[in-house]
């Protein structure tokens, strides 16, 4: 087994490839590690260029076609072998002589994770910088996991943490998020960032919705994975007893002599009404669905750390 891998999804960076070889053999001299290349459907010459210099530290999975990022991250850990995970853009925007020092955090420090925070970012104000910094905050504020920049590929992992992220769809944004809800102790240092040389940008304001979308997905695997009926039985229980409220109401207009047909209160209060029941038995569905998922695939509703015991003590 490697010290360390060194996962790399790449996308038409025909012209990054030798550079980015070169730039982490140089950085990681010192250390076991090898190179996994992921080309997620790239449609220029980064495959033929990448199989050019394979080597004993270069390994190359080629995907089908174009799956995104968080599917190229996913596949380059199943191909790993490394005790421990660094993740590298393939734009050479972020440099790999941080990783060493990333790493040395990581062991001698205990961290599960050490993500990178882009002190002086090298993009564009307007369409890059601006956007990233609303995003965060609004990232920080709904998940609670104080991180600056989510935005930078640049993190070092523990094995188990890496393998157990679930990265699909775009979540790649909410490692952080990923990691935090397996408990994992996470650390953010500053790193350099340069100026993309070669290649176009992949990113753009057209990815704003799905942040959005991917984020109260986030929101509720945080807060509710375990207990979906704790947001969907509040939310219907509140519902009910506002439709309740509503139509004892108007059964007392209708009582003391009041026409009530077609008034919009009662439209209203049925709408409460049955959208409470609707919310109650979708919890109770999601509580079915959660308790099918642990106990059909075996998995632990919990993470351990370390077990110890006298004259002992054993990692999980």
């Amino acid at each position: 087994m490697k010290e360390l891998s060194v996962v790399i999804p790449v996308m038409n960076e025909e012209d990054n490839v030798r550079p980015m070889i070169n730039a982490v053999s140089e950085a990681l001299q010192d250390i076991d590690y090898e190179i996994i290349f992921v080309d997620d459907g790239s449609t220029d010459s980064t495959r033929p260029r990448i199989r050019e210099i394979l080597n004993d530290r270069i390994v190359l999975v080629e995907l089908r076609k174009n799956y995104g990022q968080s599917t190229a991250m996913a596949a380059g850990i199943d191909y790993s072998t490394g005790k421990y995970i660094a993740m590298l853009d393939g734009d050479l925007q972020n440099d790999p002589t941080d990783i060493p020092f990333m790493l040395k955090k990581l062991i001698d420090e205990d961290w599960d994770v050490v993500a990178g925070n882009r002190k002086n970012r090298k993009d564009g104000a307007l369409l890059r910088k601006i956007p990233s910094k609303i995003a965060n905050a609004m990232i920080r504020r709904m998940t609670r996991v104080y991180i600056k920049d989510y935005g930078c590929t640049l993190k070092v992992f523990k094995r188990e943490i890496a393998e157990d992220l679930g990265l699909y769809g775009e979540l790649h944004r909410f490692i952080p998020v990923l990691a935090a809800m397996q408990g994992a102790r996470i650390v953010q240092v500053d790193v350099k960032h340069h100026a993309r040389k070669f290649g176009t940008s992949k990113y753009g304001l057209g990815r704003t919705f799905r942040v959005m979308s991917d984020l109260v997905t986030m929101v509720f695997f945080r807060k509710y994975s375990q207990k979906p009926m704790h947001l969907f039985g509040t939310m219907g229980f509140i519902s009910l007893f506002i439709g309740i409220a509503i139509n004892i109401y108007l059964l007392i207009l209708k009582l003391m002599g009041d026409d009530i047909w077609g008034k919009p209160l009662l439209i209203l209060g049925m709408i409460f009404l049955l959208g409470g029941i609707q919310l109650i038995t979708i919890g109770i569905i999601a509580e079915i669905n959660m308790r099918t998922y642990f106990e059909g695939t075996n998995r632990k509703t919990y993470n351990v750390r370390h077990v110890f015991k006298k004259d002992a003590s054993i990692d999980s």
